[in-house]
């Protein structure tokens, strides 16, 4: 119970379990909702240990912990008796992207370390085989391949579970959809010597033989077995039809005849209209991702093994975790994803030149476990932990990466499955030739990246990096902060009268009403953009963070009259440094609101941006936390 004491010190400090009436997090935050703020000890928590500060906004009562909150989260519902309420972190506004990406991963997340298990078994079944330990015959083999088959084999059931789960519908419908998917019956209708009654689409990439039809329509068999965009499709349609139903059957009879008539409509659906769709277009993005290997390998291996880690950090990875699963059911290998081993290998080989060389007791108390647990594969805290923090280190095991993923692509290394990760991932190389080519690829890219990050890390400088780390407050959490670069009363971003500002599509942030005309420089960093206009600038920080301040909206119409510049674009500025003068009375005047947003606008890129909760603030005060 590593948080005992912190949930402890919490749940004492927001006034008791009894002044709580519900706890959620989200990806940072514990959010309370207390019967009484009053009773919280505010000024304490934020002193906290293990707290970063504290936030009342919408009713809640905020208790920011960092990208540790889950655990904190389990310890504080399980000593305080609350009950486990689901995250709110698809609550939030998300963009497009993001909610493909939270789709992705909320329907993979639950089944991938099953998946990665199975997988294991398969590839060191495979490895017994090639290393005459079993026969493919011995019942020992049948068993272990039968455990390493069974999951994917019945894919659709178990993906028709998560994503039933991931769209808010019956857990059960999902499943009977999937279940219907590889009925055996329907799968074996088109064996030999069956023949179709006749065949659409003859002659283009789509031929596809009927043998049967629903109602008269032709029902165009596939092999489901070991799909995934099918059934994931096939579950969001049922989900919504499901919910349509809910609102006009009857409550008496809901319990039954909602999913009688759900999957009346989504199965037949499924089989006439989604199924086919969604597997060709499976197969055109499997032969799409094969052409682009097949152009350059070598190339293809450069370029994922050294941006896996970066894909990973901003959940770029969930977008093509899928497209590996469908390879295996099209091509029964995945040359996409096969590069990422590099990786692995090479952040550890970063972190044990680190281990060596580094004098800094806590660096090397934090590297140790990060190296153990990247060499079985679970590189996050190497990279959150070690490397990252101190980016040259991050640099250095991207190209070490990038290299090692060049030899695997050019040698031809393939997955046959999905294994384990790291050291546990070599089986997944084997594939029905044994210890082939592209296996020793394999091998000799995952040995390049360790040497390579580890003698690339060894002769670099580590000192100013270790430097920067004894300065940093907590190692459990990282931040920024922004200080005012305006004197005035602070305001919600949802008060601002333009939508872009408004709903958080440019960035999180918070907007400023100004009651002084100055602008200054609230960050050390470059003014990378100022507007001719001179109504909003871009500053970037030294640590990576863009930050937009636009003073009044719609303001850029004045064409710069009222505003006079101090800086210029390009200038190295310090927290401070005045950037710009504005005239609040004239601008005002002229039928201009002179309300003032100050966005992170990458803030995507961070685990969250915790606003000031202050209600007026002069310059130099904090407004903004960025949690790195």
């Amino acid at each position: 119970m590593k948080y005992e004491k912190l949930a402890q010190d919490i749940i004492k400090n927001v006034g008791g379990k009894e002044n709580v009436n519900s706890l959620t997090h989200c990806v940072t935050r514990l959010r309370f909702k207390l019967k009484d703020e009053s009773k919280a000890n505010t000024e304490v928590l934020k002193n906290m240990d293990g707290v970063v500060t504290v936030v009342k906004s919408g009713g809640q009562y905020q208790v920011v912990i960092g990208n540790h909150v889950p655990d904190v989260y389990d310890e504080v519902t399980t000593i305080g008796g609350f009950q486990t309420a689901t995250s709110e972190g698809t609550e939030e506004k998300m963009s497009a992207f993001n909610k493909f990406i939270d789709t992705i991963s909320g329907v993979f997340t639950p089944i991938l370390g099953v998946l990665c298990a199975t997988g294991m078994i398969k590839g060191f079944n495979a490895l017994f085989v090639a290393l005459h330990i079993l026969n493919n015959t011995d019942g020992t083999y049948q068993i272990l391949n039968a455990t390493g088959d069974a999951l994917f084999n019945f894919f659709p059931i178990f993906l028709g579970y998560t994503a039933a789960n991931k769209f808010k519908a019956n857990k059960f419908m999902g499943m009977v959809i999937g279940a219907a998917l590889v009925y055996p019956s329907l799968a074996g209708i088109t064996a030999a010597p069956a023949q179709p009654l006749y065949t659409l689409f003859a002659g283009t990439i789509f031929q596809s033989p009927v043998y049967i039809t629903f109602l008269g329509i032709p029902v165009i068999l596939m092999s489901y077995a070991s799909s995934v965009i099918p059934i994931v499709l096939a579950t969001y349609v049922g989900a919504k039809i499901e919910k349509a139903f809910k609102k006009i059957v009857p409550d008496m009879v809901k319990t039954f005849l909602v999913p009688f008539f759900t999957l009346l409509i989504i199965v037949p659906l499924t089989f006439i209209v989604i199924g086919p769709i969604a597997t060709w277009a499976g197969q055109l993005l499997g032969a799409g991702t094969l052409y682009i290997c097949n152009l350059s390998p070598t190339l293809e291996g450069i370029l994922l093994g050294g941006f896996w880690q970066v894909f990973v950090m901003f959940g770029l990875h969930w977008g093509l975790v899928p497209i590996a699963i469908n390879n295996f059911a099209v091509l029964h290998y995945d040359p996409v994803i096969a590069s990422l081993f590099a990786a692995s290998f090479a952040q550890i080989g970063v972190v044990g030149a680190i281990i060596i060389k580094t004098k800094n007791k806590r660096l090397k108390a934090i590297a140790i476990p990060a190296f153990i647990s990247g060499f079985f594969g679970i590189t996050e805290p190497a990279i959150y932990g070690v490397t990252l923090p101190r980016k040259k280190p991050f640099v250095i095991s991207c190209i070490a990466a990038a290299i090692g993923g060049g030899i695997m692509g050019s040698m031809g290394s393939v997955w046959y499955m999905i294994g384990g990760f790291g050291i546990f991932g070599i089986p997944s190389y084997l594939g029905p030739n044994g210890l082939d080519t592209g296996f020793y690829g394999a091998i000799i890219g995952m040995i390049v990246s360790f040497i390579l990050g580890f003698v690339m890390m060894f002769f670099s400088k580590l000192e100013e990096e270790e430097a920067k780390e004894e300065k940093t407050e907590s190692p459990l959490v990282k931040q920024e902060i922004l200080v005012s670069p305006l004197k005035g009363d602070i305001k919600p971003l949802s008060e601002v009268k333009d939508e872009a500002f408004s709903k958080g599509a440019l960035g999180k942030g918070i907007a400023i009403e100004p009651t002084e005309g100055k602008v200054i420089a609230p960050v050390n960093g470059v003014l990378t953009t100022f507007f001719p206009t001179c109504h909003a600038l871009g500053i970037t920080s030294n640590n990576g963070a863009e930050i937009l301040i636009h003073v009044g909206m719609d303001t850029v119409q004045l064409e710069g009259k009222h505003f006079t510049p101090k800086a210029k674009q390009g200038d190295v500025v310090k927290v401070g440094d005045v950037l710009l003068e504005f005239d609040i009375k004239a601008i005002k005047e002229a039928g201009y609101s002179v309300i003032t947003p100050v966005i992170i606008t990458n803030s995507d890129s961070y685990l969250d941006v915790i606003e000031t909760d202050k209600k007026a603030i002069n310059y130099k005060e904090d407004l903004l936390t960025i949690m790195i």
